[in-house]
């Protein structure tokens, strides 16, 4: 009689799994979008399609209204046949085109504000294989993201900070997920050295998106510096509000005038 200890096993443990799963929302998970960017593109997108629906709605207008001037009328069939169009029209661009996903090896690509948009765009495409608690990280990393995408636009492209950028976006995230993925679904909750594959994933996100908030807070103390810095200088050069008690003024070097002291005793 064959041994069915390993298979009995195995069905606890996924059936383990899809109950915490379910406890923690289940695997159908909205398709939001989790930063600035992404959504950003998705508009442009959607955008887009409703433009080209508005031009086949007008060509297929114009057909009906040529059609009837030449035929003297296009009949029932003819609104039938221009009815259907519209039908077509609305529910192949109500689909097409659609945003692609990047590729991975476009993440690091264009300008801060590109590589932002396609990395929280290929992070929402990899939520659906992802356990729930990675999910949650995700979302954080998508608003992280758009915080960073602010900070790159005011920085040099060839500042340390800016490669150091591109290479935990580009290789150190994405490395992450796809590491993973290469381990099969039925193996991914099960223990290896302490930690099973989902732990360890959630493990490694969660100090990657610690790290997209240091470098982020990192660049943002050198503006708070520049800040400063500014803000002292106008404070000496035009000095504070106790410079302008006793109807004071900032130093210009330029004296004012004595009000107390009339024209006709000046002339005197």
């Amino acid at each position: 009689m064959p041994d069915s200890t390993r298979d009995s096993d195995r069905i606890l443990r996924e059936a383990k799994t899809s109950l915490v799963v379910q406890r923690e929302g289940g695997t159908h998970r909205g398709a939001t979008s989790i930063g600035k960017g992404s959504a950003e593109l998705k508009m442009k997108s959607l955008l887009r399609r409703a433009g080209y629906f508005g031009a086949a709605l007008v060509a297929i207008l114009t057909a009906t209204l040529v059609a009837g001037l030449v035929l003297d009328g296009i009949g029932f069939w003819g609104v039938v046949t221009a009815f259907f169009a519209v039908v077509a029209a609305g529910v192949i661009f109500a689909n097409y085109p659609k945003v692609k996903t990047p590729k991975r090896a476009d993440l690091a690509q264009g300008s801060p504000a590109q590589m932002v948009a396609r990395t929280e765009l290929w992070l929402e495409a990899q939520r659906a294989s992802l356990p729930p608690a990675a999910v949650r990280v995700i979302d954080q990393m998508g608003v992280q993201l758009d915080a960073l995408g602010v900070q790159l636009q005011n920085i040099d492209p060839a500042h340390p900070a800016a490669a150091e950028v591109r290479e935990l976006v580009g290789e150190y995230i994405p490395e992450t997920i796809e590491n993973y993925h290469r381990i099969p679904a039925n193996l991914r909750a099960e223990a290896h050295i302490g930690k099973s594959a989902d732990e360890r994933l959630i493990d490694s996100l969660t100090k990657l998106s610690g790290e997209l908030d240091r470098v982020t807070r990192r660049l943002a103390e050198g503006a708070l510096d520049d800040l400063a810095v500014k803000t002292r200088y106008l404070e000496y050069r035009y000095g504070g509000v106790d410079a302008l008690d006793g109807l004071g003024a900032p130093d210009s070097g330029v004296p004012l005038p004595d009000f107390s002291v009339t024209p006709a005793k000046q002339e005197r």
